[in-house]
């Protein structure tokens, strides 16, 4: 089950995502761009060039957690 809670941190990731990238795609971009521990508790959000898709990623004790998105009308905001 994905949750969400005040005590997770949020950490967008700054450029457009491959929407194809899964677990391991994600996970490298975490390691190489963003500077905080994949394995904290907190999610990862990754945006589409053209923002209507969106994916998270987090952490939840016994393995990675991915949530996809793709929105039908307009985009997700910044």
């Amino acid at each position: 089950m994905f949750s969400f809670s005040r005590q997770q941190r949020y950490f967008l990731y700054g450029s457009p995502t491959d929407m194809r990238k899964g677990f391991a795609g994600l996970s490298g971009l975490v390691r190489q761009h963003i500077d905080h521990d994949l394995m904290s508790g907190d999610v990862f959000i990754f945006l589409n060039r053209r923002r209507d898709r969106i994916k998270l990623l987090m952490w939840d004790t016994t393995g990675f957690a991915l949530y996809y998105k793709q929105l039908e009308q307009g985009t997700c905001s910044r």
